[in-house]
């Protein structure tokens, strides 16, 4: 039997400033191939990734985070990837971790693999997370623990590895265009039944590193909550949605 193909998909939007530092932060011999999707960025980030030996998609049309996901999730599925990573391209998370993000679903363990700024006592603090998006972090992940019957440390991570049978599972092109796609394909993860684990990592926030405005982190919030609610009533027959079904 071959080895399993590993993926990393980049989803970018002005990420010139990082990119590179980022590409080359991937340990080598660990990944085969490397997606970037750019999402009609402004700056350089086109001219910079075709530089760099990596699968370039450029969208003619900004269509938001999740949609960015959409793309890159797709193209490495078609490319025949067997565990996709999601790296952010500006630098927050630490590529290092890829080894370990893969390992669960490599050993058929788990088959969504998060990366946990919140597992190490005041790891997220010292790699300076803001104090409000700490305590909505944890209140988030309280609330949605309950629901989905897990004891995860941190939902909100955009560190993740998946398996491919996951991928092809669960309907994630039925989901939001916006940053609550990754808050529902978890749900839909975890509603399908498939395995969850995590591992410490640490983040850096940086002038350059992007992060989310507190206007669209509150919709975010909001619409996590409102996927947990959708959640409970598909489950309880009340309300069904497309997006918890096969």
């Amino acid at each position: 039997m071959s080895a399993p193909k590993v993926i990393v998909v980049m989803p970018a939007l002005n990420a010139a400033r990082t990119l590179e530092r980022t590409f080359r932060a991937i340990p080598p011999g660990i990944v085969d191939d490397v997606i970037l999707v750019d999402d009609k960025s402004t700056d350089a980030t086109p001219a910079l990734a075709r530089s760099l030996p990596l699968h370039f998609i450029w969208h003619p049309h900004n269509v938001g985070y999740g949609g960015n996901q959409k793309t890159c999730y797709l193209e490495a599925l078609q490319r025949g990837a067997d565990v996709v990573v999601m790296l952010h391209p500006d630098g927050q998370y630490e590529p290092q971790l890829i080894p370990r993000l893969i390992e669960p679903i490599l050993r058929g363990d788990a088959d969504l693999v998060l990366g946990s700024r919140l597992a190490e006592p005041g790891a997220a603090r010292a790699g300076g997370m803001p104090r409000y998006k700490l305590l909505a972090n944890r209140t988030l992940t309280a609330i949605e623990n309950r629901v989905l019957g897990t004891r995860l440390s941190e939902l909100h991570t955009g560190y993740r590895a998946y398996s491919r049978d996951l991928l092809m599972t669960v309907p994630f092109l039925r989901n939001s265009l916006d940053y609550s796609f990754d808050s529902e394909l978890l749900m839909q993860a975890a509603h399908f039944g498939f395995r969850i684990a995590e591992v410490p990592t640490h983040s850096r926030y940086f002038d350059d590193a992007s992060s989310i405005a507190f206007g669209p982190a509150a919709v975010y919030g909001v619409k996590t909550l409102w996927m947990a609610a959708r959640l409970l009533l598909h489950r309880r027959g009340i309300w069904r949605t497309r997006r918890l079904m096969p």
